[in-house]
């Protein structure tokens, strides 16, 4: 990690401790107050979080004083005009010194959140408030999408601009291709320099992040001081010792995990990895597991550091100790998605069980396949800016003997069904159904502006191929897979009854089918597996 720059004072920021209090709306009108507009306050450091659940979000920012101040939060439709009635509901914040830049910050949660339901929200009090943001709640239930966004890391070209605007630029893209998203997962990094609040205002300059719950991940760039956990407070945070990467001090960190809808969320701090942290984290999955796994039916864990690297970290000491603590654990766990970052290319690894090829059948690039007990599939997101991106990079056992090539696609390491470089923006959609998870890593830019790692010249080529084709369209896919998870024995935490794999027609030549329906077969005795998988090869 590159040592840190100095910060500068800001006027609006977050929280480090958190309150939650009921939200309960009257039935009848609303009652407009009088109201004299105000200087508003510095907005930009406001992000809108996620809660412990559907009902809940969280409201982090910076601010100049530690006096009086509030979140008012009413539905949408009883806004006057845009001023909010005398019985909007109030949250009081929690504020504390900001350790970093002199100054404060604060967080609120709002609690007792209605489903369908647009609500706006402004934070401040008498002598001054913020413009007013609005979000949207969805049903509580059922079916429901979540984008990840790998490595902002903004500043990281050497153009803070420039970064600022691909990460603007991809926000935009993905949102008004899916209004709809409940969540925006984060695959760390946020930030070249943790303590820099230039690049924090740059990071958090788009007001989608006031509109979409952020659910952040700390990367490496993000520790060295508390700037990540003042601009982002986290639900059922985990912030003792092994969580940490040093001094507790200094860094920030922490594990914390949250429910939606059904899915039980894991975010690890994963700079931590040393001196038993790896198997506190374990420990730490298993424990949340333990207590609310039985009402999950997807587990998904989101940390920052790709233990199943394509490209410049593949063989990094501490990814290879990763490898060797966590894939067995996850298995028995009965995770079925692992989101990671740090790589700056995308990846998405074949169904693992134990860190080996669950089915030696699956075939390079398939778009469907049946994830069976213990299987866990891998995904890397690229970045999200284009403010850097990292090379793909053959299999080398010289360096890890036990990182070596896949034998149906030498060029690829052994757990990746898809590796992929183009040095275009992309993200990651995830979709959650009742029996499925559909993945699909998506162009959210192209080879021309904004591309910052490209304008500048830090990378010579861009497009598939390196650069011999042409990029795809935004909106066009790089990948996609359906992962089957239920089979004829239901789906379960105890290693998620299912079986079989199917081997879609998708290759690795950087281009996705819309073959969100691909055949499923699952067989009901292991003589029956092996027979249908024997016909699919």
């Amino acid at each position: 990690m590159k040592p840190s720059r100095s910060g500068r004072n800001l006027a609006f920021g977050i929280a480090t401790v958190g309150v939650s209090l009921a939200l309960a709306f009257g039935n009848g009108s609303a009652t407009a107050a009088t109201w004299t507009p105000t200087p508003p306050v510095k907005a930009n450091t406001i992000v809108l979080g996620v809660g412990a659940q559907e009902s809940q979000r969280v409201l982090s920012w910076y601010t100049s004083t530690n006096t009086d101040q509030r979140v008012e939060l009413v539905p949408t439709n009883w806004l006057n005009h845009g001023k909010f009635p005398t019985n909007a509901k109030k949250f009081a914040a929690v504020i504390g010194s900001n350790s970093v830049n002199g100054g404060f910050n604060a967080h609120a949660t709002l609690d007792g959140l209605q489903q369908n339901t647009a609500y706006s929200y402004r934070i401040g009090n008498s002598d001054g408030w913020s413009p007013t943001y609005s979000f949207k709640t969805q049903s509580f239930k059922g079916d429901f999408d979540f984008l990840f966004y790998g490595d902002p890391q903004i500043g990281s070209s050497g153009d803070l601009a420039k970064d600022g605007a691909g990460w603007a630029d991809t926000l935009n893209v993905s949102l008004a291709a899916n209004p709809k998203a409940e969540l925006l997962v984060s695959g760390g990094d946020q930030v070249e320099s943790a303590n820099t609040e230039a690049d924090w205002d740059a990071f958090l300059g788009s007001d989608k992040l006031r509109q979409y719950p952020w659910a952040a991940t700390i990367g490496n760039h993000d520790v060295g001081g508390k700037s990540y956990e003042q601009h982002f407070w986290t639900p059922n945070t985990d912030r003792s010792t092994p969580f940490y990467n040093g001094s507790q001090n200094t860094n920030s960190g922490g594990d914390y995990w949250y429910t939606y809808k059904g899915v039980l969320f894991i975010d690890l701090n994963s700079n931590a990895y040393a001196n038993g942290a790896d198997e506190a984290h374990i420990a730490y999955v298993t424990d949340v597991i333990k207590k609310h796994g039985k009402d999950a039916k997807y587990t998904v864990l989101v940390y920052h550091h790709s233990i199943y690297s394509p490209a410049s970290h593949a063989n990094d000491g501490d990814n290879q100790l990763r490898r060797k603590d966590f894939p067995t654990a996850f298995s028995n766990l009965g995770v079925d998605l692992v989101l990671q970052g740090h790589d700056h290319s995308y990846s998405r690894s074949y169904v693992l069980k134990n860190g080996q090829k669950a089915n030696p059948a699956e075939q390079p690039g398939a778009t469907s396949v049946v994830q069976g007990p213990g299987g866990v599939v891998y995904v890397t997101a690229n970045s999200a800016s284009g403010s850097k991106y990292y090379d793909l990079t053959d299999p080398d056992v010289t360096k890890d003997p036990n990182y070596g090539p896949d034998p149906l696609n030498p060029t690829n390491h052994y757990a990746n069904s898809v590796e992929n470089q183009e040095h275009v923006r992309t993200y990651v959609k995830v979709e959650v159904r009742d029996d499925k998870l559909m993945v699909e890593n998506v162009r959210s830019g192209t080879c021309a502006a904004p591309n910052a790692a490209v304008e500048r010249g830090n990378d010579k080529w861009c497009g598939p191929d390196e650069g011999a084709s042409p990029a795809g369209k935004v909106g066009s896919l790089v990948d996609q897979v359906v992962i089957h998870t239920k089979g004829d024995n239901g789906h379960g935490n105890d290693g998620h009854n299912g079986g079989g794999s199917s081997n879609g027609g998708h290759g690795n030549d950087g281009h996705g089918h819309d073959d969100h329906d691909g055949p499923c077969w699952v067989s009901q005795t292991l003589g029956k597996l092996g027979s249908t998988l024997t016909a699919l090869s």
